[in-house]
């Protein structure tokens, strides 16, 4: 989502550092084009002059300005203000006391969390990836009911959405008003030994006061311990103005982002947390049910920066990586053995991950690396194409891919749907990283390690960025 703003960014950083040593006049010429690609990237006028002055503050001092490394020094200082801009420790997952969910779930069962915001947000989409996430992070049983009798099919979306996640939801009763579905839920929820109850409210086109005093007198009734803004990721300063408006009149306790892997240009997702003081606390990456996942602001201030989110892939890596495959892996490499099928392997757990754009949005530098990213058309489609490839050998030519001639490869590009072309540099890609692994097992355990680089191992890394 903050391609752009990234990229501007670190254009602006490397003239920074750069230079030997900075001036006031070249503290405020950076301050001035990083305030230009703040409002460039939709952030709040208001939200963008006071960051610049808090960072100007500390950044023409003394101390940094005589500093061994100035430009490192503001930028250090560009990234504080930036956590702090977007909830620094109030954020979900620095804050003390929210489980790992992110969200307050701390009282007598059910509690109720009520979803609020315009329609198109990703509500009820929303509403189910967090009772998923809810009822498979903290073993909670949760309950999900519509209140929008509204938009066609909203009730059965939800339906639908449970069965998915397998989550109980609230049968739907035909000419019930929202405010007796809220309550009818609170009711079943404690005879069913429910734990959570997660209200989708109807939403509108617009903020209307039909809207708020309806979602007021649910939350009258249903007491909830967390009013959650939805938000679009992409819907620019509108998405500011809605969230304070929510605010004002009806109390809002976090905001959820979704569609933050599109390509918004994120500024409204910088200004929220600043405009209502209400921390973000989770973000939809993706439209799969359990792409849902807590804010950490200096994790995502370091997206921002070009810095990537190591400790975000590590934890991605480690839910969808089997450590026993792992460690057989690892063998194999100290041994220089790697076959088509450990590759297969390889790029199965790559896609289990997620959208592989925004893995390499994690990667410390990947935003200078845009071009080479772009010339090995690098996409979750590559991926699929490589995997049928290999599906399409025989199992002889995956362990000794050796005897794959001419003709082999015209056959197996043709059952996969692929060309020879693909084919070659598929392979190509495979004997540079066998020999890779060789060199790695001549250089024992140490070698091994230090050629991840600190971070995920050769087979992990998307084909054609090795």
């Amino acid at each position: 989502m903050f391609d752009s703003l990234t990229s501007k960014l670190g254009d602006i950083f490397d003239g920074l550092t750069k230079r030997g040593a900075l001036s006031e006049g070249d503290v405020d010429a950076a301050l001035r084009e990083i305030r230009l690609a703040l409002l460039e990237a939709d952030v709040a006028l208001d939200v963008v002059k006071d960051f610049i002055e808090a960072v100007r503050q500390r950044a023409v001092g003394e101390e940094v300005l005589r500093s061994v490394t100035p430009g490192q020094m503001v930028i250090k200082i560009v990234h504080d203000n930036m956590v702090e801009m977007l909830g620094g420790d109030g954020s979900a997952g620095d804050a003390p006391g929210l489980d790992e969910t992110g969200v307050n779930l701390a009282g007598p069962p059910p509690v109720a969390i009520m979803m609020v915001g315009l329609q198109g947000s990703g509500k009820t989409t929303t509403s189910a990836k967090l009772a998923l996430r809810i009822q498979k992070r903290e073993k909670k049983k949760v309950m999900m009911a519509s209140l929008d009798v509204y938009r066609p099919a909203a009730q059965q979306q939800l339906a639908v959405l449970g069965e998915q996640a397998e989550v109980v939801t609230l049968p739907m009763v035909m000419g019930e008003q929202p405010l007796a579905i809220a309550k009818r839920a609170m009711d079943s929820a404690r005879r069913e030994g429910c734990d959570v109850v997660i209200l989708d409210t109807a939403g509108r086109l617009h903020i209307d006061q039909e809207l708020m005093d309806e979602v007021a007198k649910v939350s009258a009734a249903t007491n909830p311990i967390e009013t959650l803004l939805v938000a679009d990721a992409m819907t620019g300063q509108d998405a500011v103005t809605m969230a304070r408006e929510f605010n004002e009149k009806v109390g809002i306790t976090g905001i959820v982002l979704t569609r933050v892997d599109g390509d918004a240009r994120g500024g409204a997702a910088l200004s929220m947390r600043a405009v209502t003081g209400k921390p973000i606390k989770l973000m939809g990456v993706g439209e799969k049910l359990d792409e849902l996942e807590s804010f950490q602001a200096a994790r995502v201030a370091g997206r921002i920066m070009g810095q990537g989110d190591v400790v975000g892939l590590v934890e991605k890596a480690a839910e969808t990586i089997n450590k026993e495959d792992a460690e057989k892996l690892a063998k194999k490499m100290m041994k220089g053995q790697f076959s088509l099928n450990d590759m297969a392997d390889q790029l199965a757990q790559i896609r289990k991950m997620g959208d592989v754009g925004g893995l390499m949005g994690m990667i410390p530098g990947i935003s200078k690396m845009k071009k080479q990213m772009a010339e090995t058309n690098i996409d979750d489609k590559m991926i699929v194409r490589q995997q049928a490839i290999i599906s399409s050998m025989t199992a002889g030519e995956r362990e000794k891919p050796k005897v794959l001639n001419g003709s082999r490869r015209r056959r197996i590009a043709a059952g996969s749907g692929t060309s020879v072309q693909e084919v070659n540099r598929l392979l190509k890609q495979f004997k540079q990283m066998g020999t890779m692994m060789k060199k790695m097992g001549k250089m024992g355990k140490k070698g091994l390690l230090g050629g991840m680089g600190g971070g995920m191992p050769p087979g992990m890394m998307p084909p054609g960025m090795r």
